[in-house]
């Protein structure tokens, strides 16, 4: 289809024809088929919730068809309005539009639903198993044909997918608001989850996925690598960096497909063990893994060799990782890291697989006897942890990667409490990305080019090099260890060949650093040296952008890791302050009714209101969570937000005193 066609076919929206059935790509990764739990009364307002996209024409046909999908699927996905057209990242001027900002989103929504980087595309879910950037195909082409027809002085409002329409705004305003699964909290249970969205009424946006921000597994794979190159230096061994040395983990779907490039980078063996056997085959072929076993004990051959000969590679094992790490505990192989990332923020629906059990008739047994699933799911976890706790007792050390991992297996019964009742083992953010990175206010920064053009990216990279080193030469000694490891990163990401999909980017990068970089950018463009707007982003797993108590506030101390201000303050300051789209969700990571998080967008054009919204949005979007965290008194918080205030004169922070402990003692002792 030529780029004349595809506008036209965008502008036209939900066809005023019945398009034919689609037929079903066997050889797309499909969503498994969800639980089956609503009443028949439910099942006729999930249809009739459906039908209202359509005129009473197309009734007597697509009702009988969405009664089948439901039936079939658990979900009306609407796969008959699936688009003639292929989906990805075009060129910005490609997509239809009156808005250089409405084409910026349209390009970064094509993104997610690209059939090289989306887990499950035909579904419209981009990774995390249910990650959704939209419930069904009539949401898809409402949205695009309402970006497509608005102009900067109107707002479109997206509600859990679902595109309530073009409000008047003005051009300061975002252009799109979204809200993904916004429950009254005593409705935000996992099964009120499985009936809101069967009903066609919510739906799970995970964090990047329904905010239109993923950027393939390069999304992850910065932070992945900062992780294990410091979990390398925490080893008790000593130093010698990780040449040699074995991290163990699962997962090559979504966003846990960085795993075993990040390894790589890392200097070190990393060994990932996958239970689909269509994502070992995409993450391979796309040069995110290495090599591919089935056999364990050729596994363990090659990871012997690798060690003596001290090679940084990555291998997957195609199977279940409870026998992988079984078969290291029966061999007497030592592992120095450790962690998973199975989606066990949505266990007993395609996150978790129970080990002994093939994968196909496990998809069977998850739909058609559930309590026998859930049952052998938190077997699996036990005999996973009682692995894992034989590994760590001769060294490994071993970290929960916010995946739910330990509150799954907490909740099955496995061995993760000490003396205490805490967990055993940290959180990553706990140990490493907190108190190294989140507290400095460094996060997961990102750009996308909007010409889709890698030689674009590769001047962004140069650009983005530049201000690093520029900072290098007066930065404190708290942060000299971020910034090299940094300029390291960026130096070496197009060797690495990151990129699936959208000519992106991601930079672990503070306040500074994400102005410094935003305005260079800005500069470039207005000079035309880059020829198309450049979209900022960045995950929703930052500094300031998510309240999860399991993962990105695991390091606050004072009682508030429960709470979600921060996160809601963030979205409603970068809407006034700047951004191009803004949103905010339940559930992301850890699971749905376990975290609030929020992300952006913002367009880059070379002008100087561009200028004008990054200098402002960007402090914001950062100090915001740095003020958080030093107000729970977490030093090397307290230490950059007393810098950015002297940075910054109009910034006025309230701080912590201390209190003594012998004080605090002697009054309850």
């Amino acid at each position: 289809m030529d780029t004349h066609s595809f506008k036209e076919a965008v502008l036209q929206g939900i066809p005023s024809e019945l398009p034919g059935p689609k037929p079903y790509d066997a050889g797309l990764n499909h969503a498994p088929r969800r639980k089956d739990i609503l009443t028949n009364a439910e099942k006729k307002l999930a249809v009739r919730n459906a039908l209202r996209y359509f005129p009473e024409s197309f009734h007597q046909v697509l009702a009988p068809e969405f009664a089948r999908e439901l039936k079939e699927y658990g979900r009306i996905y609407m796969h008959r309005f699936r688009p003639d057209y292929p989906i990805y990242a075009r060129r910005i001027e490609d997509f239809p539009h009156l808005s250089v900002e409405a084409a910026a989103i349209m390009l970064m929504l094509s993104n997610n639903l690209d059939q090289a980087v989306a887990q499950h595309p035909d579904e419209l879910i981009t990774y995390g198993g249910n990650g959704a950037v939209f419930q069904n195909w009539a949401q898809y082409l409402l949205t695009m044909k309402y970006l497509a027809e608005m102009t900067d002085e109107q707002t479109l409002v997206l509600y859990s997918g679902h595109p309530m329409g073009l409000f008047p705004s003005h051009r300061e305003a975002p252009r799109v608001v979204v809200t993904n699964g916004m429950m009254i909290p005593n409705y935000s249970s996992p099964d009120d989850y499985e009936r809101f969205n069967a009903m066609g009424v919510t739906q799970y946006g995970q964090m990047t996925a329904g905010s239109f921000m993923y950027i393939g597994p390069q999304g992850i794979v910065h932070g992945t690598t900062i992780t294990i190159l410091n979990a390398g230096r925490l080893l008790k061994q000593g130093g010698g960096g990780l040449a040699g040395k074995l991290f163990v983990s699962s997962g090559l779907g979504g966003m846990s497909g960085a795993q075993a490039k990040a390894a790589v980078i890392a200097g070190a063996i990393g060994v990932v063990a996958e239970i689909n056997p269509k994502a070992t085959r995409t993450r391979h072929s796309q040069g995110w893994v290495d090599e591919v076993y089935d056999d364990l004990d050729a596994l363990l051959n090659r990871i012997s060799r690798a060690r003596e000969e001290k090679e940084a590679v990555s291998l997957a094992y195609q199977g279940n990782v409870v026998d992988l790490w079984e078969k290291f505990v029966a061999a007497g192989v030592d592992v120095e890291l450790g962690s998973d990332q199975t989606s066990l923020h949505n266990p007993y629906a395609g996150g978790y697989y129970p080990v002994e059990i093939d994968f196909e008739k496990a998809n069977q047994m998850m739909v058609h006897d559930p309590e026998k699933f859930h049952d052998q799911v938190q077997k699996s976890l036990i005999r996973h942890v009682n692995a894992i706790n034989k590994l760590s007792s001769r060294g490994m050390y071993f970290w929960d990667y916010g995946n739910a991992f330990l509150l799954e297996a907490g909740r099955a019964g496995a061995d993760v409490f000490g003396e205490d009742k805490s967990y055993k083992y940290p959180s990553y953010v706990q140990d490493i990305m907190g108190p190294m990175c989140f507290d400095y206010g460094f996060g997961p920064f990102r750009w996308v080019c909007g010409s889709s053009d890698p030689a674009d990216l590769r001047l962004t990279d140069k650009i983005a090099a530049g201000v690093i080193r520029d900072m290098m030469q007066d930065a404190p000694a708290e942060i000299s260890q971020q910034l090299a490891d940094n300029l390291h990163w960026i130096e070496q990401a197009g060797e690495n060949k990151l990129v699936v999909g959208s000519q992106a980017r991601i930079l672990y990068a503070d306040s500074e650093g994400r102005i410094r970089i935003a305005r260079a950018f800005n500069e470039a463009i207005r000079q035309k040296r880059i020829p198309a707007p450049v979209i900022l982003g960045r995950d929703h797993h930052d500094v300031s952008g998510t309240d999860s108590p399991y993962r990105e506030t695991s390091n606050i101390y004072d009682g508030s890791q429960y709470t979600a201000d921060m996160a809601i303050h963030n979205v409603i300051g970068d809407a006034f302050r700047g951004a191009t789209w803004v949103s905010i969700h339940n559930g992301g990571g850890v699971g749905w009714g376990e975290v609030i998080n929020g992300g952006f967008g913002l367009v880059l054009d070379g002008s100087e209101a561009a200028d004008r919204r990054l200098e402002s949005m960007l402090f914001w979007d950062v100090n915001n969570g740095i003020a958080r965290r030093s107000w729970a008194r977490n030093k090397e918080a307290l230490f950059a937000i007393k810098r950015a205030m002297k940075s910054q004169p109009a910034l006025k922070v309230t701080l912590p005193n201390e209190a003594d402990d012998r004080l605090l003692d002697s009054l309850f002792d």
